[in-house]
């Protein structure tokens, strides 16, 4: 087996054919065909289905693919580490957030120690947020309800409560409260599966033998705001990321278990990453100075 050989796998498992690997790695198609069915052949293991010009990786790529992902990111802290004395401040770091609002100020004082790293900030819900961490997509993650598991560092932020808005002119407009028996009978717009602020209102919903009146789905925070906001229904959303506006009418709901504990996470392996690292610290003492 040559280390070669393992890169030319992972990156066609990775992006998905032999023509982006090779493009990638700077080679040529057919030379990154021959290292993986090298491989292939050595250990008479299939790793790929070929299907016309599709490519899948079987069960046994996907395991392969696991380990290939630690040994590439061990590459890169090797790399990074022999790189510091030139400049360790340099790099970048790529976060996926539910809610960018809820790390902002970890965010600036992050940019403000390391004004050269080039920071990607990208959304997704909560399951989208653990799925990119594993497969190393992302460094750091916002979330709410941060896994319990010995995979994960997590830096717990605040606790917030979950409410309902609707259309300020809506028959909903001027309700001060309502209870989850009320709510679950009013047209809901709710954001897609995945979404760990809808799963948490289904777990409350089911817990009282109440069915949720989902009228629209939606993906994506934004989308929700923009139905709601053109009176399409009643939107739920992390009091802390609700966006006040004139249109809009915040309805708190009467129930003290409806509330989000929002979490900056990273996976526990990669911790050793300078500015995973640096970054985790900062929201920790962040959070500590909040509590006091």
């Amino acid at each position: 087996m040559r280390f070669v050989q393992l890169r030319a796998f992972h990156h066609v498992a990775v992006h998905g054919g032999f023509s982006r690997a090779a493009e990638i790695l700077h080679l040529t198609q057919p030379a990154i065909s021959d290292q993986v069915r090298k491989l292939e052949l050595e250990y008479d293991i299939k790793l790929f289905d070929r299907k016309k010009k599709r490519v899948s990786v079987t069960p046994a790529g996907q395991s392969l693919l696991e380990i290939t992902y630690r040994l590439f990111e061990v590459e890169r802290l090797a790399l990074e580490y022999l790189s510091e004395s030139r400049d360790q401040r340099q790099g970048s770091l790529r976060i996926v957030a539910d809610s960018a609002h809820h790390m902002t100020p970890v965010l600036a004082r992050f940019r403000r120690e390391f004004p050269k790293v080039f920071i990607v900030v990208s959304t997704g819900n909560s399951e989208q947020v653990i799925e990119q961490l594993n497969r190393y997509e992302a460094d750091i993650g916002v979330l709410g309800n941060a896994p319990l598991d010995n995979k994960h560092d997590v830096v717990k932020l605040e606790s917030t409560p979950i409410i309902a808005f609707a259309h300020s002119d809506s028959i909903y407009g001027k309700v001060k409260s309502v209870t989850l028996k009320k709510l679950v009978q009013w047209p809901l717009v709710l954001r897609e599966s995945g979404s760990r602020t809808r799963a948490k209102l289904e777990e409350r919903a089911h817990a009282a033998g109440l069915i949720l009146n989902a009228s629209i789905e939606a993906e994506g925070r934004e989308a929700v705001h923009q139905i709601v906001a053109h009176d399409g229904g009643v939107g739920i959303v992390s009091e802390a990321e609700f966006i006040a506006s004139e249109s809009l009418h915040k309805i708190p709901i009467q129930d003290k278990h409806l509330t989000m504990q929002e979490a900056i996470v990273c996976l526990h392996e990669r911790r050793k990453n300078t500015l995973i690292d640096r970054f985790m610290t900062l929201a920790d003492e962040i959070t500590a100075t909040r509590s006091i």
